[in-house]
């Protein structure tokens, strides 16, 4: 059994908002755990603000402080907490052994330098070589991720490159000091299904042969069955659903999870409308399919059906991350019944391509 990348133990993230001190601090994450094992691409997905990006962010102390703050909780790269890393030491791991690709590669790649010039910085950095040495390193980075002609290509500015080429020139940016972590927040995002596909394809074989942890950031389910191995489905900052992808998608236990299927259009299917996520959410029905339901186990909603809700010691500590059946977790209500029986953090050694 492996030993995992990266443990995230109930991590909490607030902002504050700068044009109103006195107003109260907006909580992005809310006590989230999740874990990543070598070779194993854990999928992260959720709307749009749901704490997807804060939560890898924090990883690599990339967020900003102020307006951010690490209320509570650890995020272990290789068994030492990041978050209480200093200035070097977490210079020494960004980019390094662990290494993150941008929603955008326009807006991630600076104009006024060669493309060569933004991959070799991180080498320079990292690695103990020459000029010449980095140079050959990013030329064979580029390589890997089947950019043409990168002895000539490595002189060229990002808007000489197409989005698809932007994409790859990331990639090879985060990979070129062979890190063990990859964190991908939504690398595909504005490229056309071809170059998607290509570039997806690009990532697993690039884990497959440097046995790579990768933590998937997206709202595309698509992706997500194509690619992952363990889901972690996110909603307002915390985890409402956690198991391996076939679980998950044959057995989706959250509301919120079922609502999210049920809202992608299907080919065999002749509908006028589509099921919206708010009308699985607002459904007292949907939250009797919990198993364990009579003992008090009801799935958590920021605001749920008054009909299903349960009674709570605290009304300000009500959600609780359980195990409901082995290795499947739900974000369920704080209960008498589930207080007094607490679940282990979710934690899967599982890849797919070992069934």
């Amino acid at each position: 059994m492996d030993v995992p990348l990266l443990e995230v133990r109930d991590l909490a993230v607030s902002f504050s908002n700068p044009s109103a001190p006195d107003s109260p601090r907006v909580q992005a994450v809310a006590g989230v755990n999740m874990t990543v094992y070598p070779s194993q691409t854990l999928a992260v997905v959720g709307e749009s603000g749901c704490g997807k990006s804060v939560t890898a962010m924090s990883t690599m102390q990339l967020v900003p402080q102020p307006p951010g703050r690490f209320d509570r909780g650890q995020a272990l790269f290789m068994g030492r907490d990041v978050l209480r890393f200093d200035e070097r030491e977490i210079r020494a791991l960004r980019g390094n052994d662990i290494a993150m690709i941008f929603q955008e590669p326009m807006t991630s790649l600076n104009p006024v330098y060669t493309i060569g010039d933004q991959i070799m910085e991180a080498i320079l950095l990292h690695q103990d070589v020459t000029q010449d040495e980095a140079v050959e390193i990013a030329i064979n980075s580029m390589r890997d991720v089947g950019i043409p002609q990168p002895e000539q290509r490595i002189k060229a500015y990002p808007h000489q490159f197409s989005g698809g080429m932007r994409q790859r020139v990331m990639i090879a940016m985060a990979l070129a000091c062979q890190p063990k972590l990859l964190l991908a927040d939504e690398p595909t995002t504005a490229l056309d299904v071809t170059i998607q596909a290509q570039i997806l394809e690009l990532l697993r074989e690039l884990q497959r042969t440097r046995r790579m942890g990768i933590m998937l950031i997206t709202h595309n389910l698509g992706v997500v069955a194509e690619n992952a191995d363990v889901v972690c489905v996110m909603y307002a900052g915390r985890v409402v659903e956690y198991a391996n992808i076939f679980e998950l998608f044959d057995n989706p236990l959250h509301p919120y999870t079922r609502g999210l299927f049920k809202s992608i259009p299907k080919l065999r299917e002749n509908m006028d409308r589509l099921v919206t996520v708010e009308q699985i959410v607002d459904n007292p029905a949907e939250y009797v399919r919990l198993d364990g339901f009579e003992k008090g186990i009801v799935p958590w909603w920021p605001d749920p059906p008054e009909s299903v809700k349960p009674s709570l010691a605290d009304e300000d500590d009500e959600y609780m991350l359980h195990e409901i059946s082995e290795n499947h977790w739900v974000g369920v209500f704080k209960s008498d019944h589930v207080a007094t029986h607490p679940s282990r953090v979710p934690d899967l050694d599982y890849r797919r391509s070992d069934f």
